[in-house]
């Protein structure tokens, strides 16, 4: 392993290598889903999330939490659970019944006016709505604001042409005081083409450091067989809370 990468937390730099130009069209995501290559869901939830999950609610009951890009996350239905409000987007219908099926939830789908053709599927409990269609055609006015944002799987996924965008509509959707907990990824991007992509700090300070207070709250070694085989020598998960300030 590249001690001195895992120890910054990246590769010397902070180039993005040729991933800069890569595009991952809807159609590729909806693929995946279609041929059960999800790889990236983790069926017992992520235990990043148990152990800052009093970071993200500090000490709030009843909060209003965002999901973007939240395939069948689990984590959806813990925070339901606890009694908090989930919102989720994602482009996989499949995905989406999945995740109601797989946790014995009943869910009404209804179309959303403002969208055309996306549908919002919701718990009967009403605690849990998931929205199918692309994130860029949410905003506050469909869905309004959040007090916390669990983003594990999703800065990281979007295409990095596209990273502006999606932090811009991020910042739109955040209460003052709200909590944002943003886990990245972080290797030799002229290794592997992605996705998921290398995000360095620098680009997450430039994308959100005008909004929001931001600290790195642990580097993880995730590095397993499936990185050696993408051609890696090392793979971290990175673990940042953005406290969008009042």
């Amino acid at each position: 392993m590249n001690r001195s990468a895992e120890a910054s937390g990246g590769p010397a730099g902070t180039d993005i290598g040729s991933q800069k130009d890569r595009v991952v069209t809807e159609e590729e995501w909806l693929q995946k889903w279609e041929m059960g290559n999800i790889g990236f869901h983790k069926e017992q939830g992520h235990p990043l999330l148990r152990k800052y999950l009093d970071v993200l609610l500090n000490g709030r009951s009843g909060l209003r939490i965002f999901f973007p890009l939240c395939g069948k996350a689990v984590e959806m239905k813990w925070l339901a659970d606890m009694g908090h409000s989930v919102v989720g987007v994602e482009v996989s219908e499949q995905a989406l019944k999945e995740f109601f099926a797989e946790h014995s939830l009943s869910y009404c789908e209804e179309p959303v006016p403002e969208i055309a053709g996306a549908k919002k599927l919701q718990s009967t409990s009403g605690n849990i709505s998931l929205y199918c269609c692309s994130i860029y055609d949410l905003s506050s006015s469909i869905v309004g604001k959040f007090d916390g944002v669990w983003d594990r799987g999703a800065l990281v996924a979007v295409n990095p042409c596209d990273r502006q965008r999606y932090a811009s509509l991020m910042t739109t959707l955040m209460k003052k005081n709200s909590s944002y907990l943003l886990v990245t990824v972080s290797y030799d991007p002229n290794k592997h083409k992605g996705p998921p992509f290398y995000v360095p700090e620098s680009e997450i300070k430039s994308l959100f450091g005008n909004y929001c207070e931001i600290k790195c709250l642990q580097k993880v070694d995730d590095f397993s067989d499936k990185h050696r085989q993408w051609g890696l020598d090392y793979f971290l998960e990175v673990l940042y809370i953005l406290k969008f300030v009042a």
